[in-house]
């Protein structure tokens, strides 16, 4: 009988990463994957991402509908109550040999949380990492420390777990899944980019995504103001926007980028513009803008230049590609116009080759599963 390997996917982000490991897994004679989808998958606000992973082929065993009634600290805290009650109910009912989870949302936390009593054997992708401008950095802590097995994306981040759990005998550097995509999925031509997302990739181009800081969140409608004037006075380039994660705050970001693109013909704002076009985007931009953990991983693979704004990601390891950015107009402003200027950034590649889900199966089918 095939061990029923849990996924839990609580966002188109984390779906992206997954995706590869997903396709190893069902295409195996040892793993029966189980997708276990919540928090904006089933958002039509947020793009309804559960139909990617049903387009994709995969089955999804269970479906939770668990968002926050808005982007507040009160909502987002009772959502994270709600989503352990919820998923205490899944825990008893689906029986697991393994499960995934992967990165740092409150909503992957609760779900992790709630297995805990079960004694559910978890495994954490992409612990060790630091995000000291989000709560996400405590968050994603703490799974570590609920979780029995450990996968990093590089070697400085298996060692920050290691001395997190004071054991080396359970965590594997195995790069990141995201490069199996950007080696093994076809990624778009600039025409076929440029008709499905309404943006010129033969003009300058900056793929932005800004998640709002939810450590001092209140700054947050001050940074959104700061980013949109910046972005209205560089009518020379194509913005092509997608829009925030559920986090606290979000409402604000999300309805002033809404409310430019109204008003400037080169900003351009997408839900959800998929794991296929948001790779194809960041291969022919110009420039990446924003905060998002993108710009540090699968950024540095072409590697597109990167204009980090704030503290969100502080603490991740920073690629020659990188720049950080106070969240201000006139340094935005500069930087852009200064970075775009540059020529190319040679290779950035810390994070593996693209053999990633292949390392994992190899872990695995060799030291969880060994009999």
């Amino acid at each position: 009988m095939k061990k029923q390997i849990g996924i839990l996917t609580s966002s188109r982000a984390d779906y992206s990463i997954y995706r590869p490991l997903i396709v190893a897994l069902q295409n195996s004679e040892e793993f029966e994957p189980k997708i276990i989808a919540f928090g904006s998958h089933t958002s039509k606000e947020h793009g309804y991402t559960l139909q990617a992973i049903k387009d994709d082929g995969f089955n999804v065993a269970v479906t939770i509908d668990c968002l926050p009634a808005d982007g507040s600290p009160q909502a987002i805290s009772a959502n994270m109550g709600g989503v352990m009650n919820r998923f205490s109910k899944v825990w008893e009912n689906e029986k697991f040999d393994l499960v995934f989870c992967l990165g740092d949302r409150f909503e992957m936390f609760a779900a992790v949380a709630a297995a805990l009593p079960f004694n559910i054997p978890m495994a954490h992708l992409y612990g060790g990492e630091t995000t000291a401008g989000a709560i996400d950095d405590a968050l994603r802590h703490c799974i570590t420390h609920m979780c029995r097995w450990h996968f990093t994306s590089c070697e400085p981040y298996r060692q920050k777990v290691i001395s997190l759990i004071a054991d080396d005998s359970s965590v594997f550097n195995v790069g990141a899944l995201s490069f199996d995509n950007l080696r093994n999925l076809p990624l778009l031509t600039k025409e076929d980019l440029s008709a499905q997302t309404g943006v010129d990739f033969n003009k300058k181009v900056v793929l932005t995504t800004f998640h709002p800081e939810t450590v001092g969140f209140e700054k947050n409608a001050g940074y959104s103001k700061e980013i949109c004037e910046a972005i209205g006075e560089l009518s020379d380039f194509e913005f092509l926007i997608t829009l925030p994660n559920n986090d606290t705050a979000n409402e604000v970001i999300r309805e002033d980028f809404l409310n430019l693109s109204k008003v400037n013909k080169h900003v351009h704002c997408h839900e959800n513009l998929g794991t296929v076009r948001y790779l194809s985007a960041m291969k022919y931009c110009t420039l990446m803008l924003g905060n998002t953990s993108s710009g540090f991983v699968e950024a540095s693979w072409f590697p597109a230049k990167v204009l980090n704004l704030g503290n969100r990601q502080s603490g991740r390891i920073l690629t020659k590609n990188i720049t950080n950015c106070e969240i201000k107009k006139e340094a935005i402003v500069s930087l852009t116009r200064e970075l775009s200027a540059m020529p190319p950034i040679s290779p950035q590649g810390i994070y593996g080759d693209g053999n990633s889900a292949e390392k994992i199966m190899f872990v695995l089918l060799n030291r969880i599963f060994t009999n």
